[in-house]
């Protein structure tokens, strides 16, 4: 039997999708020996688009046996079953079986799970993670949700919806995300901060101000996370107080999950890990004001490590099945 087995994994996404494969290294972490990318759009029909992941994956493999193969994809799904059922930014995915036709074809183990999970899974065994028996994986980007690791174990709940934080509702009224005003998404997302400035912007522009990142109402609509994200770096107050309010209903968030999970870490990736600095003060504050002391105080909140590689080592990790 080989040392280190050969894994491979399949992230499909909205935008691309990519075969990887990989393995643990001699220091037990997982490495990426190669990796094949096409866009998801090239092959519209899962069925289409399952067979291009397959021969990538065999043309990497070059004959070699693979131990276990991992999928990660945005849920909705049944991480039990192996079954796709209908994610939003995969039209056509519906109900469709992903891992028995990958086992038999590969002739080993097949494992499904949703992005974030899968995610939290790397940064457990590979990134920031690393050492902790209770945690929370935060994808905060085009949107908010959260994996979970509890007692050293991947928790995906009844029905893999476990995790899906930012459905909470934090105010009456607010910025729109996971279809409600208000959420946790809503607020803490790349979409939600872009609408937090368009307010602010709308203000300012109607009493005949202007803004070096929104000059006009036209521009109300170009206005994105990042945009904000650099005015802020640049000094510009509005943008500044922007990200300070996002910062603060974060905390808000992370304080409901604190004193429900009791974690030892929160691990947050994308935006936070990349404006941490803009989020962090009024967090800390609203984590202060809002959670059990003894429970903050355990909990430590880091930037997630793994950057732009998360999504393949996502896939191996899942490949590997140790969760």
């Amino acid at each position: 039997m080989m040392k280190n087995p050969l894994l491979i994994g399949f992230d499909i996404g909205g935008t691309k999708c990519a075969a990887i494969l990989g393995r643990r290294n001699d220091d037990g972490l997982l490495e990426v020996l190669g990796k094949s990318v096409f866009p998801t759009r090239d092959y519209p029909r899962p069925s289409a688009c399952l067979e291009e992941l397959a021969r990538r994956a065999e043309a990497l493999l070059e004959g070699r046996h693979a131990a276990g193969i991992g999928v990660s994809c945005g849920g909705p799904l049944s991480s039990r079953a192996g079954v796709v059922l209908g994610p939003p930014n995969l039209p056509g995915w519906n109900n469709v079986p992903v891992t028995a036709p990958l086992a038999a074809r590969f002739g080993c183990p097949a494992r499904l799970q949703n992005d974030a999970n899968a995610g939290a899974l790397a940064e457990w065994k590979a990134g920031a993670g690393r050492g902790s028996d209770s945690m929370a994986f935060l994808t905060f980007g085009t949107g908010l949700g959260a994996g979970l690791i509890l007692n050293g174990r991947l928790y995906a709940g009844a029905d893999d919806l476990a995790g899906e934080c930012g459905h909470l509702r934090l105010a009456p009224f607010g910025p729109v995300g996971f279809g409600k005003s208000g959420s946790f998404e809503g607020f803490c997302s790349g979409g939600g901060i872009a609408q937090l400035a368009a307010v602010r912007a709308r203000e300012i522009l109607q009493r005949g101000g202007s803004l070096p990142w929104c000059r006009s109402i036209d521009e109300l609509g170009s206005i994105t996370a990042k945009s904000v994200g650099d005015a802020a770096d640049a000094g510009d107050e509005i943008a500044r107080a922007v990200y300070a309010e996002c910062g603060g209903y974060l905390g808000r968030g992370l304080a409901i999950l604190i004193d429900l999970l009791n974690l030892d870490r929160i691990v947050i990736g994308s935006i936070f890990a990349r404006s941490e600095h803009l989020l962090r003060p009024a967090m800390e504050l609203e984590i202060a004001r809002e959670a059990l002391p003894a429970a903050a105080e355990r909990c430590r909140i880091v930037p997630a490590q793994l950057g732009e590689s998360i999504g393949d080592i996502a896939a191996l990790a899942v490949a590997a099945g140790e969760y």
